[in-house]
């Protein structure tokens, strides 16, 4: 099957789980959404931000996972052939281990990070904004390796986002879930030059 047919009908984790291994999708609501390959810098700042979360969780009940990592979000209780949204955030924190399996995790992450590329900004902030707040994601971090910037959504008490805060990255930005962890940004002078 190529990428216009894939684009043009409902899947579910069972159609998904039959791709090449070679190709990179996200099902949304059963739309199929091709991902195109990070480019250097993008992968630099997951690498960064990734190895300073792991090293704040070592030997705590949570786990971070990087892309490529598979998030199966059911609507209810579904099987997972039936689950038609499987996305790839770039870094997902997981803290309760019922959720994962050898296909990646099913459920809400706690913690999910996204990097902005121009290929997939406009999913990461708008489907993928109200995506994560539906499911129950508590916090969800959107990085702007351009501009500078990182836009932090977090879960109220009525399961909505609040309004996001806005962040430079001239300092440390401290993360809701785990206060005392801090995502220094002193990386982001090599990977802008």
């Amino acid at each position: 099957m190529g990428a216009a047919e894939k684009l043009q009908e409902h899947f579910t984790y069972a159609d998904y789980a039959k791709w090449p291994e070679d190709e990179r999708w996200e099902l949304i609501e059963g739309v199929a959404y091709a991902m195109a390959a990070p480019s250097r810098q993008h992968q630099k700042i997951v690498l960064k931000v990734g190895n300073q979360i792991d090293r704040y969780l070592e030997g705590k009940s949570c786990e971070v996972y990087p892309a490529p990592f598979d998030i199966r979000l059911p609507n209810h209780n579904e099987a997972d052939n039936d689950v038609d949204t499987t996305v790839q955030p770039d870094l997902a924190v997981i803290c309760d281990k019922n959720k994962l399996d050898d296909k990646g995790c099913r459920g809400a992450p706690d913690w999910i990070i996204e990097v902005l590329s121009p290929s997939t900004a406009l999913k990461d902030m708008d489907k993928k904004r109200w995506l994560y707040e539906r499911h129950g994601v508590k916090e969800y971090w959107i990085i702007h390796p351009i501009d500078r910037w990182v836009m932090v959504y977090t879960l109220k008490d009525d399961g909505q986002y609040g309004l996001p805060l806005m962040f430079g990255m001239d300092e440390p930005t401290a993360v809701g879930l785990f206060p005392e962890l801090l995502i220094d940004w002193g990386f982001m002078q090599e990977t802008t030059t």
